[in-house]
């Protein structure tokens, strides 16, 4: 590996020099500067991480806390974190994952040991228990996703309840009187998760605006799972005909279940899913969809705490609003028998 040494003989100046031009903590003129980081690019140099962080204060990585439980979706979470990844190699910072349930013991530890310049918290629950102690640190952060309490913090998130609202409005629009959400696994609403809570709200209000009967179901993954929601919805509202789906690994099971059932989708059943969008178009049918704009959270929470460790307050809440793509699963509402 090329030394500051090496470096510095080539460009015919001390070392010392050479780590001032890395650290900008001294002016040097432009022509050393040059000659400088002309020997860097060269040699190929790259400065060692520790020294660097030593030098400069800064780790030059962004700490993502990111639990995987097994009630979560990964592939959306990871598409998230793909988009922070490749954000933050554009600010030259690397990217420490940290995917354990720790809570509020892996915000003391990234905080106050100086690992990383900031923090991006996904995962966020309502009462969530990383909150406090991240306002007491005073760290560089921003949130994927909205707690209860969002005063002083950096969120970024899909404007769930509008979600669930959108939905709502499509189904009540087509003439369906009768809609149920299928949410994600039980274990996620009892931990009061942000995006599921709030596209609950925001489906029951437009629902009762709209003079429509609807039905809350949560669901596991499985197809034994979804078999024994459906079975329950239609039993307890059999003229149900307009499904909102928030659980992407239930999806396929479900358009199978309508289908062995007798129910074809649309003609029969409606279906509305919040999923990514290619989940929706490698459905068959293809599926009238809210997309999930993971790509757009990862940059912008990156952008939050870029402009928070350059001094910016960035407090406040970012909300995308929902945009929903009709495609085939979705129609007017079956005429009664």
């Amino acid at each position: 590996m090329v030394t500051l040494a090496q470096v510095a003989r080539h460009a015919g100046v001390s070392p010392s020099t050479v780590s001032y031009v890395l650290s900008g903590k001294r002016s040097i003129s432009e022509a050393t500067r040059r000659r400088v980081e002309q020997s860097i690019a060269d040699l190929g140099y790259h400065p060692h991480a520790g020294a660097r962080a030593l030098a400069s204060n800064r780790s030059n990585v962004i700490a993502l806390m990111i639990p995987l439980r097994t009630d979560m979706f990964v592939p959306v979470m990871m598409e998230i974190a793909i988009s922070i990844t490749t954000t933050a190699r554009r600010y030259a910072h690397d990217v420490l994952l940290l995917t354990s349930e720790e809570g509020p013991s892996a915000v003391k530890r990234v905080a106050g040991s100086g690992l990383a310049d900031a923090l991006i918290l996904m995962d966020v629950e309502l009462d969530d228990e990383r909150i406090p102690l991240l306002r007491q640190t005073g760290a560089a952060a921003a949130l994927i996703g909205l707690p209860a309490d969002p005063a002083g913090l950096s969120c970024v998130d899909l404007d769930f309840e509008a979600t669930g609202a959108i939905a709502a409005d499509h189904l009540a629009d087509l003439g369906h009187r009768e809609v149920a959400l299928i949410g994600a696994a039980e274990t996620v609403y009892r931990r009061h998760t942000g995006f599921a809570e709030r596209t609950l709200a925001g489906f029951g209000r437009r629902a009762a605006e709209r003079g429509i009967g609807y039905l809350h179901r949560p669901c596991g993954g499985s197809h034994e799972a979804t078999a024994g929601t459906i079975s329950r919805i239609l039993e307890e509202r059999p003229g149900t005909t307009g499904f909102v789906v928030q659980n992407e690994a239930a999806l396929p099971h479900l358009l199978g279940l309508l289908r062995q059932i007798g129910r074809a989708v649309p003609e029969d059943a409606s279906v509305v899913a919040i999923c990514p969008d290619d989940v929706a178009l490698h459905s068959s049918p293809q599926l009238t969809s809210v997309s999930i704009p993971a790509e757009e959270m990862g940059r912008r929470a990156v952008e939050l705490v870029m402009a928070q460790a350059a001094g910016e307050d960035t407090t406040g809440l970012t909300l995308l609003a929902p945009t929903l793509t009709v495609r085939e699963s979705t129609g007017p509402a079956p005429h009664p028998a």
